[in-house]
Protein backbone atom coordinates (compact mmCIF):
# COMPACT_ATOMS: atom_id res chain seq x y z
CA UNK A 1 0.00 0.00 0.00
CA UNK A 2 2.71 2.77 1.31
CA UNK A 3 4.93 1.65 -2.39
CA UNK A 4 1.69 2.35 -4.44
CA UNK A 5 -0.16 5.27 -2.92
CA UNK A 6 1.76 6.55 -0.23
CA UNK A 7 5.78 6.87 -1.32
CA UNK A 8 4.53 8.12 -4.54
CA UNK A 9 2.15 11.01 -2.56
CA UNK A 10 5.57 11.67 -0.15
CA UNK A 11 7.77 12.08 -2.58
CA UNK A 12 5.83 14.92 -4.95
CA UNK A 13 4.84 16.60 -1.49
CA UNK A 14 8.21 16.64 -0.11
CA UNK A 15 10.01 17.40 -3.55
CA UNK A 16 7.49 20.53 -4.42
CA UNK A 17 8.74 21.93 -0.51
CA UNK A 18 12.20 21.08 -1.12
CA UNK A 19 12.25 23.45 -4.80
CA UNK A 20 9.65 26.07 -3.15
CA UNK A 21 12.12 26.12 -0.11
CA UNK A 22 15.90 25.75 -2.22
CA UNK A 23 14.56 27.90 -5.23
CA UNK A 24 16.72 30.87 -4.69
CA UNK A 25 19.91 28.33 -3.46
CA UNK A 26 19.02 26.60 -6.74
CA UNK A 27 19.10 29.83 -8.62
CA UNK A 28 22.29 31.19 -7.28
CA UNK A 29 24.45 27.72 -7.52
CA UNK A 30 22.87 27.33 -11.35
CA UNK A 31 24.03 31.16 -12.14
CA UNK A 32 27.87 30.42 -10.29
CA UNK A 33 28.11 27.27 -12.62
CA UNK A 34 26.76 28.96 -15.25
CA UNK A 35 29.61 31.28 -14.98
CA UNK A 36 32.52 28.80 -13.91
CA UNK A 37 31.10 26.59 -17.56
CA UNK A 38 30.37 29.41 -19.68
CA UNK A 39 27.56 27.47 -20.60
CA UNK A 40 24.58 25.05 -19.34
CA UNK A 41 25.13 24.17 -15.94
CA UNK A 42 22.82 21.32 -15.72
CA UNK A 43 24.42 17.84 -16.79
CA UNK A 44 22.00 15.21 -18.51
CA UNK A 45 22.59 11.31 -18.45
CA UNK A 46 20.65 8.38 -19.27
CA UNK A 47 20.22 6.17 -16.39
CA UNK A 48 18.78 2.85 -15.38
CA UNK A 49 15.07 3.57 -13.82
CA UNK A 50 12.37 1.52 -12.91
CA UNK A 51 11.53 -1.90 -14.47
CA UNK A 52 14.98 -1.44 -16.14
CA UNK A 53 13.54 1.39 -18.34
CA UNK A 54 16.05 4.30 -19.42
CA UNK A 55 15.43 7.99 -18.64
CA UNK A 56 17.50 10.99 -18.23
CA UNK A 57 18.48 12.16 -14.65
CA UNK A 58 19.35 15.76 -13.88
CA UNK A 59 22.32 17.12 -12.15
CA UNK A 60 24.58 20.03 -11.37
CA UNK A 61 27.76 19.86 -13.33
CA UNK A 62 30.36 19.43 -11.52
CA UNK A 63 33.46 18.53 -13.62
CA UNK A 64 35.14 21.14 -16.18
CA UNK A 65 35.54 20.11 -19.53
CA UNK A 66 39.34 20.58 -19.00
CA UNK A 67 39.31 18.51 -15.82
CA UNK A 68 40.71 21.90 -14.07
CA UNK A 69 40.06 21.43 -10.25
CA UNK A 70 37.49 24.10 -8.38
CA UNK A 71 36.90 24.28 -4.83
CA UNK A 72 33.15 25.28 -5.23
CA UNK A 73 32.23 22.56 -7.81
CA UNK A 74 34.18 19.72 -5.79
CA UNK A 75 31.91 20.85 -2.36
CA UNK A 76 29.19 20.56 -5.01
CA UNK A 77 30.06 16.94 -5.16
CA UNK A 78 31.11 16.20 -1.56
CA UNK A 79 27.78 17.98 0.04
CA UNK A 80 25.74 15.68 -2.83
CA UNK A 81 24.21 19.52 -3.77
CA UNK A 82 24.88 18.94 -7.49
CA UNK A 83 22.26 16.18 -6.52
CA UNK A 84 19.44 18.35 -6.01
CA UNK A 85 17.87 19.24 -10.00
CA UNK A 86 16.75 15.41 -9.57
CA UNK A 87 14.13 16.55 -7.25
CA UNK A 88 12.37 17.85 -11.07
CA UNK A 89 13.10 13.66 -11.43
CA UNK A 90 10.89 12.98 -8.55
CA UNK A 91 8.32 15.51 -10.20
CA UNK A 92 7.89 13.86 -13.35
CA UNK A 93 7.91 9.93 -11.83
CA UNK A 94 10.81 9.13 -12.85
CA UNK A 95 12.57 8.78 -9.44
CA UNK A 96 11.49 8.50 -5.81
CA UNK A 97 13.42 10.79 -3.27
CA UNK A 98 14.31 7.05 -1.27
CA UNK A 99 15.22 3.83 -2.94
CA UNK A 100 18.58 2.05 -5.11
CA UNK A 101 20.56 5.34 -7.25
CA UNK A 102 20.46 4.80 -10.68
CA UNK A 103 22.99 3.83 -12.37
CA UNK A 104 24.70 4.04 -16.06
CA UNK A 105 23.37 1.26 -18.82
CA UNK A 106 25.45 -1.94 -18.23
CA UNK A 107 24.86 -2.51 -14.45
CA UNK A 108 21.01 -2.68 -12.46
CA UNK A 109 19.53 -3.55 -16.46
CA UNK A 110 21.78 -6.36 -15.89
CA UNK A 111 20.69 -8.10 -13.18
CA UNK A 112 20.12 -11.69 -12.71
CA UNK A 113 17.52 -13.64 -10.21
CA UNK A 114 16.16 -12.35 -7.46
CA UNK A 115 18.50 -8.97 -7.29
CA UNK A 116 16.10 -7.83 -10.12
CA UNK A 117 13.41 -7.19 -7.67
CA UNK A 118 15.35 -4.21 -7.33
CA UNK A 119 14.34 -2.81 -10.54
CA UNK A 120 10.57 -3.29 -9.61
CA UNK A 121 11.63 0.67 -7.42
CA UNK A 122 11.80 3.85 -8.89
CA UNK A 123 15.58 4.65 -8.35
CA UNK A 124 16.08 7.63 -5.76
CA UNK A 125 18.19 10.39 -5.09
CA UNK A 126 19.14 8.79 -1.64
CA UNK A 127 19.14 5.23 -0.55
CA UNK A 128 20.62 2.72 2.24
CA UNK A 129 23.60 2.18 -0.32
CA UNK A 130 23.98 5.85 -0.88
CA UNK A 131 24.69 6.19 3.14
CA UNK A 132 26.97 3.43 3.14
CA UNK A 133 28.95 5.02 -0.20
CA UNK A 134 29.01 8.16 0.57
CA UNK A 135 32.35 8.36 0.22
CA UNK A 136 32.55 6.33 -3.13
CA UNK A 137 34.71 9.24 -5.40
CA UNK A 138 37.29 8.69 -2.15
CA UNK A 139 37.31 5.07 -2.02
CA UNK A 140 37.62 4.80 -5.34
CA UNK A 141 40.62 7.23 -5.99
CA UNK A 142 42.24 4.75 -3.49
CA UNK A 143 42.02 2.19 -5.82
CA UNK A 144 44.58 0.78 -8.34
CA UNK A 145 41.79 -0.32 -10.77
CA UNK A 146 38.67 2.19 -9.89
CA UNK A 147 36.40 0.14 -12.30
CA UNK A 148 37.20 -3.16 -11.54
CA UNK A 149 36.66 -2.18 -7.74
CA UNK A 150 33.32 -1.03 -8.44
CA UNK A 151 32.51 -4.25 -10.49
CA UNK A 152 33.48 -6.84 -8.26
CA UNK A 153 33.14 -5.00 -4.39
CA UNK A 154 31.11 -1.59 -4.52
CA UNK A 155 28.18 -2.71 -7.05
CA UNK A 156 27.55 -6.36 -5.61
CA UNK A 157 27.84 -4.44 -1.91
CA UNK A 158 25.03 -2.02 -3.59
CA UNK A 159 22.72 -4.79 -4.80
CA UNK A 160 22.98 -6.54 -1.65
CA UNK A 161 21.85 -3.43 0.29
CA UNK A 162 19.78 -2.23 -2.25
CA UNK A 163 17.78 -5.81 -2.33
CA UNK A 164 17.64 -5.32 1.88
CA UNK A 165 15.70 -2.06 1.08
CA UNK A 166 13.48 -3.59 -1.46
CA UNK A 167 12.22 -6.48 1.03
CA UNK A 168 11.65 -3.62 4.09
CA UNK A 169 10.97 -0.44 2.39
CA UNK A 170 8.50 1.57 4.70
CA UNK A 171 7.23 4.99 5.51
CA UNK A 172 9.50 4.41 8.50
CA UNK A 173 12.01 3.44 7.09
CA UNK A 174 12.34 6.01 4.17
CA UNK A 175 11.73 8.64 6.74
CA UNK A 176 15.09 7.33 8.80
CA UNK A 177 17.32 7.27 5.24
CA UNK A 178 15.92 10.74 4.48
CA UNK A 179 16.88 12.13 7.93
CA UNK A 180 20.51 10.68 7.56
CA UNK A 181 20.84 12.08 4.31
CA UNK A 182 20.02 15.52 5.54
CA UNK A 183 22.49 15.49 8.32
CA UNK A 184 25.40 13.57 6.48
CA UNK A 185 27.40 16.88 5.16
CA UNK A 186 27.40 17.87 8.92
CA UNK A 187 28.85 14.85 9.75
CA UNK A 188 32.09 14.88 7.54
Amino acid sequence: MYLKFGKPILDVFLSLFGLIILLPFLILIYVILFLIHASNPVFYQTRVGQFGEYFTVYKFKTIKTNNSNNAFLKALRKTKVDELPQLFNVIKGDMSLVGPRPDIPGYYDKLTGENRLILQLKPGITGLASLQFANEEEILAQQSNPLAYNDEVLFPKKVELNLHYYKEVSFVFDLNILIKTILLPFHN
